[in-house]
C-alpha cells in the first residue's frame, strides 16, 4: 500500500473560514485531504460591504483555495447527499453535469448558510443580497447605474429621488456596515462627480426589531443610531416587510416605499444540504457535541454557520468559524498521532462594526470593554488586516485603503 493510501481520507465540504483554517493547520503527511465546494476560492466576508463601493477591490479579499495548501485535492462541485453507512458523499459538478461519489474516513461539513428570506414573496427576485462576491459586484453595479441614470438630462425630479433611494433591509452588522460604506461613497463623490444630484440621494435602513445591532451593548447601539442620524441615514425600526415587488417594499401596516436599489441582509438560513439531511438538527443547524462531532456520527464533524454545539454557544461569525477550524485541524493531527483530543472551547474576543465617517464600534464582553470612534476605527482595520488569510491579501487590502484615501473610490462601471 503506497503512502497516499495509508493516510486517513479527510473530506471537507466548503471553502469558508472554518474550512480554510483546517487546511492551514492540518498535517498533510498524516491526512489525504479533499475539499469539495461550488466556490473555488476563500472569501473574506467581513470586508464584503467595503467592496461594494470600491473601498477595497474584489480580488483583494479572495484567495484561490488551491493556493491555501497546494497539496490538497479540490473539486468544484456541490455535495447533494451524505451517506454515513457507505461513508461517502454524492456530488455533482458545477461547470459540467457530472455526478460522482467521494469516500471518506472523516467528513467535515463546513458549508455555511444562505440568505434568510423568511419566505417573504418577491425577495429572491427583486432584492440584492450581500453574501458572496458576485452579490457585492451586483450591488456596486446597481449603485453606479442608479447614479448615472439619475444624472441624465431631463429626468423628472421624482424619478431621480426614487432612483437614488437606497433601501437596506436588516439592521445587523452587514446591513449597518453597508449603509456606512454607501454613505462614505456618496459623501465623497456627489460634489466631485455628480454636482447636479447633491442633496438627492437617500439611504434608508429598515429593521423589524425595535433596535439595530442586537448583539452589541445598548450604549453602542444608541451611539450608532445617533451617529446615523448625524449622517442623514434614515433608520426605520419595527418595520416588517411583507412583500417586495420590482422597486417597492411593502410593510405589515399596509404602507409601501419605492427605491432604486434594495439590499436584503436579514441573517442566515440552512443550505439545502443541511436542511434535507437526515443528520440531527437544532434550529436549522447540525447538532454536534463539544468535539464538533455530529451527534450519533463520530466520523462526521460540522462547524461554522451550519452547526451548533449541543447546550453551547455557536455564534454565526467569522471569529467563531476560524477558532473552530483551527481547533479541528489540530484535533485531527493529534488524533492521527494517537494523542488525546480535548473539547472545543470558544474564546469570545469581541465584536467589531464599521459605522461610517472613519468611526467604528468594538466590544469585548468578557472584559466588559466597549469602544467607539476614530481610534476604534484604526483597531477595526488592524484586526481585519491581521485576519486576512494570505500575505497577498494583506498587501492588496492595505494598498486599496491607501489608494482610496489618496485618489478616492473608483466609480467605473464595466
Amino acid at each position: 500500500m503506497n503512502e497516499r493510501n495509508e493516510r486517513g481520507r479527510l473530506v471537507i465540504l466548503g471553502t469558508g473560514f472554518a474550512a480554510v483554517m483546517i487546511l492551514k493547520k492540518i498535517d498533510l503527511d498524516r491526512w489525504d485531504v479533499t475539499v469539495i465546494s461550488p466556490r473555488n476560492h476563500f472569501l473574506f466576508t467581513p470586508l464584503l460591504p467595503s467592496s461594494t463601493v470600491g473601498t477595497v477591490e474584489f480580488r483583494s479579499i479572495i484567495e484561490p483555495i488551491r493556493k491555501v495548501r497546494r497539496e490538497v485535492d479540490f473539486m468544484q462541485a456541490v455535495c447533494e447527499e451524505i451517506d454515513p453507512e457507505r461513508r461517502e458523499v454524492r456530488c455533482s459538478g458545477v461547470a459540467v453535469e457530472r455526478s460522482f461519489q467521494v469516500p471518506y474516513d472523516k467528513l467535515v461539513i463546513a458549508v455555511g448558510a444562505v440568505n434568510n428570506t423568511f419566505g417573504i414573496p418577491g425577495v429572491e427576485e427583486n432584492t440584492l443580497f450581500l453574501k458572496e462576491l458576485v452579490d457585492a459586484r451586483m450591488v456596486r453595479e446597481r449603485v453606479i447605474s442608479a447614479l448615472e441614470r439619475a444624472d441624465l438630462p431631463d429626468v423628472p425630479e421624482q424619478e431621480r429621488r426614487e432612483l437614488l433611494h437606497f433601501m437596506i433591509v436588516g439592521g445587523g452588522p452587514t446591513g449597518i456596515e453597508f449603509a456606512a460604506e454607501l454613505h462614505d461613497l456618496l459623501d465623497e463623490s456627489m460634489k466631485r462627480n455628480y454636482p447636479d444630484l447633491v442633496g438627492i440621494p437617500r439611504i434608508t435602513l429598515y429593521e423589524a426589531l425595535p433596535t439595530i445591532l442586537n448583539s452589541f451593548d445598548k450604549d453602542l447601539r444608541d451611539y450608532t443610531m445617533r451617529h446615523f442620524d448625524r449622517q442623514g441615514i434614515d433608520l426605520r425600526l419595527g418595520r416588517k416587510v411583507t412583500e417586495v415587488t420590482e422597486d417597492t417594499l411593502h410593510f405589515d401596516d399596509g404602507s409601501s416605499e419605492r427605491g432604486g436599489v434594495i439590499v436584503w441582509s436579514t441573517g442566515y438560513a440552512p443550505t439545502d444540504l443541511v436542511r434535507q439531511s437526515d443528520l440531527p438538527h437544532e434550529r436549522g443547524r447540525l447538532l454536534t457535541n463539544d468535539y464538533l462531532q455530529v451527534e450519533g456520527y463520530p466520523e462526521i464533524y460540522a462547524l461554522g454557520d451550519c452547526a451548533i454545539i449541543s447546550g453551547g454557544t455557536s455564534p454565526q461569525t467569522a471569529q467563531y468559524a476560524m477558532q473552530a477550524g483551527k481547533y479541528l485541524g489540530g484535533a485531527f493531527n493529534r488524533m492521527a498521532r494517537g494523542k488525546e483530543v480535548k473539547p472545543f472551547e470558544f474564546n469570545d474576543l469581541g465584536m467589531l462594526a464599521y459605522i461610517g465617517d472613519a468611526e467604528a464600534l468594538a466590544e469585548v464582553p468578557k472584559a466588559r470593554l466597549r469602544w467607539r470612534g476614530a481610534l476604534t476605527y484604526l483597531a477595526w482595520r488592524s484586526a481585519y488586516l491581521t485576519r486576512l488569510v494570505s500575505l497577498k491579501n494583506k498587501v492588496l487590502v492595505l494598498f486599496d485603503w491607501v489608494k482610496t484615501r489618496v485618489f478616492g473610490r473608483d466609480l467605473s462601471k464595466f
